[in-house]
């Protein structure tokens, strides 16, 4: 059922009813008009001065009124209005008090003619509820709300609008925490990222102490647990420690004179040395005689001096490189130099007059090329051993496996740009291959120089024995017997210190065992050789003959102790250049 208010009720005869404004909860509010009233004028809430109701004036009002609802209706004048009567009803809207006008019909009907006076104890009330008298009003149909006059509100009196003003402080504070929200965030995440990275570090610097420490426990070198310069495989038994052998002999293709040495790669130990071979090292023939080393380089060739080594170190050489002084200088030149640190200033043998500048001088990692290399590893100083031009000879091989290609190809290659003829079973992949392991372990520090050292006959102690021939060769030392070769005692009366080394080495090198005599008291002009047995007179004419000395310097007579023959070196005694 629609309890609504229409025409129809009029009709009927209900008393009618006016709109008089809208309750809190925006439902239209009502009142019965009397049955006589004054028409009146509307009220106008956007009237000027001049065209319509002014609300704020108290002093007369223009004879006509503007219809806000656009009904084209005029209504007549009414009489001045105060807004702050006590009398007159409130306006919901808000415009102030006004004027009961005429009743809109919704419905089109025309609105009844007329205008009934004011009953001011008339009480409004909704019309749905109940009236006086416990009966229900007819509902009077929802108007649409008049729009607002300039300048005030839209909405009721009792309606409120919340506007929000724009706050320029409320942008600073939200930038505000927004800068403190990310600042504190990009401090945890530095603080995450620094712990991250010393975690990471951590463990590296772990990982790092557990590889070094495995290093060196795989390498014998960890304190404590491994002896002292102790190597990988050391743990092997010397004798079955595999090794591979070449010995290679220098040849002084400007002087007479050679230079032999052991190349040795200990493969099991990981460890290279060159072993220096002195020329008065004793060696016993293919019939049994006992020979030197450079008198066996010269009469037996390679083949039957490697047999011999072989036989007095208890080694097993694998081949032999014959290196003339030529090929040396070249091998130096393929290189690129080397370095080594000099012992002496060395002149340039080309050179025609003496005291010309030195071709090597003496001092630290100094560069040498070929010519200076060679010249180096040959040069022997006056009154200097043979075994000081040893030593040079060392260090000048030392030098080249320093520089050679530790690649096997690349170093065959260098051995094939030599252009040398080698011994079989030597072939230059061999060769090659050989050089290039050394050049590996010497460039890695795993490489050295020793010396063997004879005693003055030429045989091998009991020390030489282990310190070279055993430790490193890893042979057993099987020198010849001492009768087997004359024992030649010198004793040196020239006034020249150096005739005593020559002297020597001419000895050696004529297969005599060498006895050190010492230095005269006073010089002699002429030489003697002298023999203590009629068994021993040949073997003295035999050592005044490699000596040089005249055939009348023979002669019966005391010899010293452990000697053949005695030979008393004079001023006529002329040494062979070497």
């Amino acid at each position: 059922m629609n309890d609504r208010y229409d025409a129809d009720d009029a009709a009927q005869g209900a008393a009618p009813y006016e709109l008089v404004g809208y309750d809190e909860y925006g439902q239209p509010v009502y009142r019965q008009i009397p049955a006589q009233q004054t028409p009146q004028q509307a009220y106008d809430p956007y009237a000027q001065q001049g065209y319509g109701y002014d609300p704020y004036a108290t002093g007369p009002q223009q004879p006509q009124s503007y219809d806000a609802y656009g009904t084209g209706r005029q209504q007549p004048a009414t009489p001045s209005y105060d807004p702050y009567a006590s009398q007159a009803p409130y306006d919901a809207y808000g415009a102030g008090a006004q004027e009961p006008a005429a009743p809109y019909d919704p419905y089109g009907q025309a609105a009844t003619s007329g205008q009934h006076p004011r009953v001011a104890e008339q009480t409004a009330y909704i019309p749905q509820q109940a009236g006086p008298g416990g009966t229900t009003a007819p509902r009077e149909p929802e108007a649409p709300e008049p729009p607002a006059a300039p300048g005030e509100p839209d909405g009721g009196g009792d309606q409120f609008a919340f506007v929000e003003e724009p706050d320029g402080d409320s942008e600073d504070v939200i930038d505000w925490l927004a800068f403190t929200e990310n600042r504190t965030e990009r401090r945890e995440e530095a603080r995450r990222r620094a712990r991250s990275r010393i975690t990471a570090l951590v463990v590296v610097l772990a990982l790092v102490a557990v590889g070094g420490l495995g290093y060196l426990w795989y390498a014998g070198k960890l304190p404590g647990l491994s002896s002292s310069g102790s190597k990988p495989g050391t743990a092997t038994p010397v004798g079955a420690q595999k090794r591979d052998v070449i010995v290679v002999h220098l040849h002084n293709t400007g002087k007479s004179g050679t230079s032999t040495a052991l190349l040795v790669d200990n493969t099991t130990t990981k460890q290279g040395t060159t072993v220096l071979l002195p020329n008065s090292l004793a060696l016993s023939g293919d019939d049994g005689s006992t020979t030197t080393l450079a008198k066996s380089v010269d009469d037996d060739g390679a083949s039957g001096t490697r047999d011999q080594l072989d036989t007095v170190l208890g080694t097993s050489i694998q081949g032999t490189w014959r290196l003339d002084t030529p090929y040396l200088q070249n091998l130096v030149d393929l290189v690129g130099n080397i370095d080594v640190d000099t012992d002496a200033d060395v002149p340039d043998p080309d050179a025609r007059k003496k005291g010309s500048a030195a071709l090597v001088h003496r001092g630290k990692a100094q560069t040498l090329s070929g010519k200076m290399a060679v010249a180096y590893a040959t040069y022997r100083a006056s009154g200097e051993s043979q075994n000081a031009q040893l030593q040079r000879f060392g260090q000048v091989m030392q030098g080249v496996l320093r520089k050679l290609s530790s690649e096997p190809a690349a170093a065959t290659t260098t051995v094939q740009t030599l252009a040398q003829i080698l011994d079989p079973p030597l072939t230059d992949k061999d060769l090659g291959s050989f050089l290039a392991g050394l050049a590996d372990l010497a460039k890695g520090g795993d490489y050295r120089t020793a010396l063997l050292p004879v005693q003055s006959d030429g045989t091998l102690s009991a020390a030489t024995g282990d310190s070279v021939v055993k430790n490193i060769l890893g042979g057993t030392a099987k020198s010849p017997d001492a009768g087997s070769a004359v024992r030649v005692s010198v004793q040196n009366a020239t006034g020249v210190k150096d005739d005593t080394e020559k002297a020597r080495v001419v000895l050696l090198n004529g297969g005599f065992t060498f006895l050190e005599g010492g230095t005269a008291a006073g010089a002699r002009t002429t030489s003697q050789v002298l023999y203590a047995d009629a068994a021993d007179k040949a073997d003295a004419a035999e050592v005044a003959k490699t000596l040089g000395l005249p055939a009348g310097s023979v002669a019966k007579g005391t010899v010293s102790s452990g000697a053949d023959v005695s030979v008393v070196l004079g001023a006529d005694y002329r040494p062979a250049s070497s």
